[in-house]
């Protein structure tokens, strides 16, 4: 038969509740709305100081501090445009609250879309099934005869790209184009290939040399950017999951071998719908080693990355 030992909880030790250091207290609670006060910047302080909500905080403060002064760098995947928030993106630029943008391609060819047709995020599954997907004719022609045009003229693929936009005589989309934006106010923009992993990759007028030149150059002007978000800068990954952690993390070791060990001492904060491995640790983790501070803010594209430019432009509007 089986012996069970139990344990005597009476001989247990007791503490003082006095004595225990508590995390949580009535100053960090929520706070409801006043009929005084229904203003944004009040629903953001009335936030609980906790957790998410606190590094939330933590970001804008840091954003607001750079704005201007420092680097602030917005990575980003092409769920970030098609969900409809360039107009956000174009806002916190034109505030310095956005230095440098660095998109993965797929991030540029909604970008395109929007500017060159007006519209975007075709439905996979239905032009799956026959073999019509991607294969939109304007798209993968424009976009190719850009890259091509941007190689003889020393160009990298961001910058190629708003060009050939701003030439265009008709752009349905201007107005909520992050590269045309990039273009008028100055921000570099550099857009970095996964070869096959575009649908522009697929059209008869793709040219692997012409990808491969466009997107070096980017990779080098990304990491020519990089020193300054030294001392007090920003990286924001906003939504890519893979291709701008990777890229971003070969980028700053290139910037850190050239520049003495610089860009150290900057926030990280990665923004995205779910967590990943790569954002997380190219990202948050690993870059924020030798100074700085990591953060992982995770929601629906839509809804978090709206508090974040919500948050800092108001608080800029205050300065």
């Amino acid at each position: 038969m089986t012996e069970y030992r139990e344990a005597d909880f009476s001989r247990l030790k007791t503490v003082p509740i006095a004595k225990r250091p508590n995390k949580v207290d009535a100053t960090l609670l929520a706070k409801p709305p006043l009929p005084s006060d229904r203003s944004f910047r009040a629903f953001i302080d009335a936030l609980p100081s906790i957790l998410a909500a606190e590094d939330l905080r933590y970001v804008v403060d840091q954003i607001v501090a750079a704005a201007g002064r420092r680097g602030i760098l917005a990575m980003l995947g092409g769920h970030v445009i098609k969900v409809g928030l360039a107009p956000l993106l174009i806002a916190l630029m034109r505030r310095r609250a956005i230095t440098i943008v660095a998109m993965n391609g797929s991030a540029a060819i909604h970008d395109f879309e929007l500017a060159a047709y007006g519209g975007t995020s075709e439905d996979v599954a239905a032009g799956l099934s026959d073999g019509t997907f991607g294969m939109a004719e304007e798209t993968g022609r424009e976009m190719n005869a850009a890259l091509a045009r941007g190689v003889k003229t020393q160009q990298g693929a961001g910058e190629a790209l708003a060009d050939y936009l701003s030439s265009r005589q008709d752009l349905p989309g201007k107005d909520v184009s992050v590269l045309l934006a990039c273009a008028e106010l100055g921000v570099p923009v550099t857009v970095h290939a996964a070869i096959g992993a575009e649908i522009i990759h697929q059209h008869p007028s793709a040219d692997g040399a012409v990808l491969g030149a466009t997107s070096h150059r980017d990779f080098k002007r990304l990491a020519g950017a990089l020193p300054d978000v030294d001392g007090g800068g920003v990286v924001l990954n906003l939504g890519s999951a893979v291709v701008m952690p990777e890229v971003f993390l070969k980028a700053l070791t290139v910037a850190r071998n050239l520049n003495g060990g610089r860009p150290k001492n900057f926030t990280a904060c990665d923004c995205d719908m779910q967590r990943h491995y790569r954002p997380r640790v190219n990202v948050v983790e690993r870059p924020t080693l030798a100074g700085g501070r990591g953060i992982q803010l995770t929601g629906h594209h839509e809804i978090l990355l709206p508090l974040l430019a919500w948050s800092v432009l108001s608080r800029l509007d205050g300065k």
